[in-house]
């Protein structure tokens, strides 16, 4: 099944699902020549935005893709308080939804000033790179 990352973005944002795009895809829009196989993003878990997340992509049979039996998505009163990660297989792809990023922090310390300097330093290494690329042409 191919990776539709832009398809699968479209529909996250139009839901008003609240999420911050991370992993190599993030890497990936800011220059870097990698290859990524799902889309990862971190968001919180609240009940508002899961609900958001499930009208964004009930319609792409959705199922949890590590578990052994592949159970199908289903968002319920109870399900909500569990959700710390979910792993998705869908008709677009790969989408895993990160309640918090390791050594950085849940969805609110993700997008912090502070925490953009990894990004910052992604952005010099790709501009040192394109530069010693040009070198060689």
């Amino acid at each position: 099944m191919p990776q539709n990352d832009q398809a699968l973005l479209m529909r996250l944002k139009d839901s008003g699902l609240e999420f911050v795009i991370v992993g190599e895809v993030s890497v990936v829009y800011h220059g870097a020549p990698v290859a990524t196989f799902d889309l990862d993003i971190c968001c919180p878990f609240g009940e508002q935005n899961v609900l958001r997340m499930e009208s964004a992509v009930k319609d792409l049979h959705p199922f949890h893709r590590l578990t052994a039996n592949k159970l199908p998505l289903e968002m319920t009163r109870s399900a909500f308080a569990s959700f710390k990660n979910l792993y998705l297989q869908t008709d677009l792809g790969k989408l895993d939804c990160l309640g918090e990023i390791a050594g950085v922090g849940d969805f609110a310390a993700v997008g912090r000033e502070k925490d953009m300097e990894a990004v910052r330093l992604l952005r010099a290494i790709k501009e040192k790179n394109d530069q010693q690329r040009n070198l060689f042409e």
